[in-house]
């Protein structure tokens, strides 16, 4: 009676922790969605741009997925557990068992595919690159997103301040973006060029560098969670058709 007692606080305390992590995922899918000038603006005007690049444009929609997902699961997973449902929870360890499925075979694909990925990169680097030579500083969803990826990240365009040469922006007024130029003067052309700022892509892989154990850590953490949310799920399952 007692271990079934733990069982259930567990499963109720593992599963409520999902079902905030999807109300957290929903509430951003719906932000990325709506708001026209979120991140992922600046991908409408990129002309030509790989199908696989136009299709981050859904992510709001993946995120939303994801979130409806593990709320569902999450909620599942709490009322089976507290009155032992065995429908419930049978339901909750099948979908959990999927999602597992689904991220290993996501990872080892990940893996294998790597070298195309890197392809893939290259070749959205010299879209981007051009959609800044050709629309910085003239549409303002672009605009915005290039300043504030540049402020947070510490950078200045994809590859480097070249990125920025002919642009809208830099033939009105003859200068690089302030972000390109490490002291508080007038960005000129011989500044950026002293300052030689770290591109974004390149700072953007560093931060995932230094954070990659991070990343794996909780990936490790998220697939244990999965994993005893599993045996839990079954051993109720197994004591409430007694």
């Amino acid at each position: 009676m007692c271990c079934s007692s733990l069982l259930k606080i567990l499963m109720f305390i593992v599963n409520g922790a999902i079902f905030l992590v999807g109300a957290g995922l929903l509430g951003m899918g719906i932000w990325v969605t709506v708001d026209s000038a979120s991140m992922l603006g600046f991908l409408d005007h990129i002309e030509d741009a790989p199908a696989g690049l136009k299709q981050l444009g859904n992510v709001g929609y993946l995120l939303i997925g994801l979130g409806v997902g593990l709320t569902l699961i999450g909620f599942l997973g709490c009322c089976g557990a507290v009155k032992e449902s065995r429908c419930m929870l049978l339901t909750f360890f099948i979908i959990v068992l999927i999602i597992f499925i689904a991220e290993v075979a996501g990872a080892i694909v990940l893996f294998l595919f790597q070298p195309l990925v890197g392809e893939l990169l290259r070749d959205i680097g010299g879209k981007v690159a051009d959609s800044i030579q050709t629309s910085y500083g003239e549409k303002e969803g672009l605009s915005t997103f290039w300043n504030t990826t540049m402020d947070e990240l510490k950078c200045c365009g994809y590859n480097n301040y070249t990125d920025f040469t002919d642009s809208p922006y830099n033939t009105a007024y003859t200068l690089y973006p302030p972000e390109c130029c490490k002291q508080d003067v007038r960005c000129t052309f011989a500044n950026a060029h002293s300052a030689n700022m770290t591109g974004c892509f390149d700072a953007l892989v560093i931060l995932i560098e230094d954070n990659a154990g991070i990343v794996g850590g909780v990936a490790l953490g998220i697939g244990a969670v999965e994993v005893f949310a599993m045996i839990f799920a079954m051993v109720l399952y197994k004591k409430a058709g007694k």
